[in-house]
């Protein structure tokens, strides 16, 4: 099942359906549904999935219904539109967790074997405090560049959503928008280089487990576009992740209490040459198999 959250004109946040090509309003059966998150919180206190839980509420039912593509806009509050598909009350993140990627970043610091191929070759895996849900933002909605960053690139990456006991709720979209060059100039300038307004994109949906029976086989592909032109693209497997998610849920998990609902983005093996650093203007699209495109404009702060 896929899980969203849209907006209508003078009744505002909506929970929805993506079934054929269709929004089913989901609030509109249920005023309780009034977010993602509440429809697996209310799932889980009746010892039911989501699915289970909505698939009995639409028995029988024909709610209201829209175009997702009609939704699939840039916000505007006069219009119906999509928004970010769960406010996620903390997002976290795992680097290096592609060998693509440890290899390209150690190249950028000039070493031949630093303390990236360390990581993807160590135990313990890099995790760090991504973003709050004021830092979110959902499709076609800008994500920021740093004004003090020069080299600002995207991180496509496969999300998932926590829920009770490391339990994985569904999987989305999330763009890690990265000031590189913040970080290359010194590690410990990591949290600047994640953590700033606009810095994390999640979307379009949230695709529930039955749906992506093997989220360690999806095709994930990043589209740059400026002037209406692909400036860069890219690909790569979820295969190539080097760890399992119950092994990042261990780390994650372990004497910290990850709220219900949060997102957990599992890092990315599509390195942006440098020359192909976000500039103010560009879309970045992002494509993951079984769970669709998230497409963000680029906004310098």
């Amino acid at each position: 099942m896929q899980l969203l959250q849209f907006y209508l004109p003078a009744e505002g946040l909506r929970v929805g359906v993506l079934k054929a090509g269709r929004v089913l309003d989901i609030t509109a059966l249920d005023q309780r549904f009034d977010s993602v998150i509440s429809i697996f919180a209310i799932a889980q206190a009746q010892g039911v999935t989501a699915v289970q839980l909505l698939t009995g509420l639409l028995a029988d039912k024909s709610p209201a219904s829209y175009d997702f593509k009609a939704l699939n806009i840039p916000p505007d509050n006069t219009r119906p539109h999509l928004l970010i598909p769960i406010h996620a009350p903390e997002v976290w993140a795992f680097g290096v967790t592609y060998k693509r990627s440890a290899e390209a970043r150690d190249e950028d610091t000039g070493r031949e074997r630093g303390f990236y191929d360390m990581v993807y070759n160590s135990a313990r895996p890099e995790c760090f405090f991504k973003a709050t849900p004021s830092r979110c933002v959902g499709p076609n909605t800008y994500i920021g560049m740093r004004s003090d960053s020069t080299l600002t690139a995207p991180e496509p990456e496969l999300a998932y959503i926590l829920g009770e006991s490391e339990q994985i709720l569904g999987y989305t979209i999330c763009n890690d928008v990265s000031a590189w060059d913040l970080e290359r100039e010194n590690p410990l300038y990591l949290p600047q280089s994640k953590i700033y307004s606009g810095g994390c994109a999640l979307g379009p949906v949230i695709v529930t487990p039955d749906e992506l029976p093997d989220p360690m086989r999806l095709e994930i592909r990043c589209r740059i576009i400026r002037n209406y032109k692909v400036i860069f693209h890219d690909s790569i497997n979820s295969s190539q992740i080097g760890r399992s998610f119950k092994e990042l849920n261990h780390y994650l998990c372990l004497h910290n209490p990850v709220p219900f609902g949060s997102a957990v983005s599992t890092g990315t093996g599509i390195m942006v040459p440098n020359d192909y650093c976000l500039a103010d203007g560009d879309i970045v699209e992002i494509d993951i198999e079984g769970i669709g495109t998230l497409s963000n404009p680029v906004r310098r702060l």
